[in-house]
């Protein structure tokens, strides 16, 4: 025989070997599925109590209880009906559906892992919404943003005595024209009282604006304090406008008529009277004032509040959070 022959010889007993093997492989696994089926259909027959051909969920509890020796809690033998059933109904088992106690032993303990692992998911779970509790907690702690008390109510008013005091310049005409009159006469005698102070004006501005950054005051208190700031700088602007005014026409020749000045005053002392009335009673309904144009908004968007303080209990105003946003 030549060499070539000899190789041909040799693939075709490995192929015939190889063929043998898989042969034999099939067989163990008809066998093997066979011995399954013929476990499966035992284990069936023991179950089915009633031999109706249907395995319920209360006849497969009570055949792995007594299999396994334990008892099984109802859920777990209703998802074992749920994931074996496959018409879907989940109602019974039939002995095309049915398996061996090993496969339902083997899907019992996937169960119980899988109970397991989400249990430990839910544990995590909540003991990070306690601590997230707990942090929010701190955080309000160091912030006072609770309701007020009837102190608090009162001490927000307070604040407003500056814009009050600093605005009875623009009742000057109301107080000359009514020399007689009562509520004319403590007019003048608070203006010059206030007046009297040395510094009065940049101490009570600096006391509020100390104050009105301490979180732990109440935050109507706080509010209160910061509006009141922005109200005396709004009293500014109208001055300033007059002042510049009178200096512009002096230099042209014309001054403004003396009625309007003391119209001009009038209305904004009676705008102030009415800005300052609203603020208080709202306060002392421990409602914030927060409807005034513009200066409201101003002084809103300067508040502290507790998402201004990041995961680290750091305090990160506004303006920069509305920057990270952005980036």
């Amino acid at each position: 025989m030549t060499s070539d022959d000899k190789d041909d010889d040799e693939i075709e007993r490995l192929r015939s070997m190889a063929a043998k093997l898989r042969a034999e492989a099939s067989k163990l696994e008809a066998e093997k599925q066979q011995e399954l089926a013929d476990a499966a259909e035992r284990a069936f027959r023991k179950f089915d109590t009633n031999q109706d051909g249907q395995i319920s969920s209360a006849e497969l509890k009570a055949g792995l209880e007594k299999a396994f020796k334990t008892e099984l809690p109802d859920n777990r033998v209703q998802k074992l009906m749920e994931d074996f059933d496959k018409t879907g109904d989940a109602s019974s088992l039939s002995l095309d559906e049915f398996v061996t106690v090993d496969q339902f032993r083997n899907k019992l303990d996937a169960l119980a892992r899988e109970e397991k692992q989400q249990a430990l998911d839910k544990a995590k779970a909540a003991k990070q919404e306690e601590e997230a509790a707990k942090f929010l907690q701190a955080q309000m702690d160091l912030i006072n943003d609770g309701p007020p008390s009837a102190q608090d109510k009162i001490l927000s008013v307070l604040p407003y005595l500056f814009p009050l005091l600093d605005g009875l310049q623009f009742a000057r005409f109301l107080v000359i024209e009514n020399p007689d009159n009562p509520v004319a006469g403590i007019i003048a005698l608070l203006y010059a009282l206030y007046r009297s102070i040395p510094f009065g004006g940049f101490i009570a501005f600096f006391a509020l604006s100390s104050l009105s950054g301490n979180p732990r005051i109440n935050r109507l208190v706080r509010f209160n304090m910061q509006q009141a700031i922005y109200l005396d700088i709004a009293l500014f602007f109208p001055g300033l406008i007059a002042a510049v005014y009178s200096l512009i026409g002096n230099g042209l020749g014309f001054q403004l008529p003396p009625a309007a000045t003391e119209v001009g005053s009038d209305v904004l002392f009676v705008t102030l009277l009415v800005t300052v009335g609203y603020s208080m009673v709202s306060s002392l309904l421990g409602i914030t004032p927060d409807k005034i144009p513009l200066i409201s908004d101003a002084v809103n968007n300067r508040m502290p509040t507790v998402d201004m303080f990041d995961s680290s209990g750091r305090f990160n105003p506004r303006n920069e959070k509305d920057d990270e946003k952005k980036d």
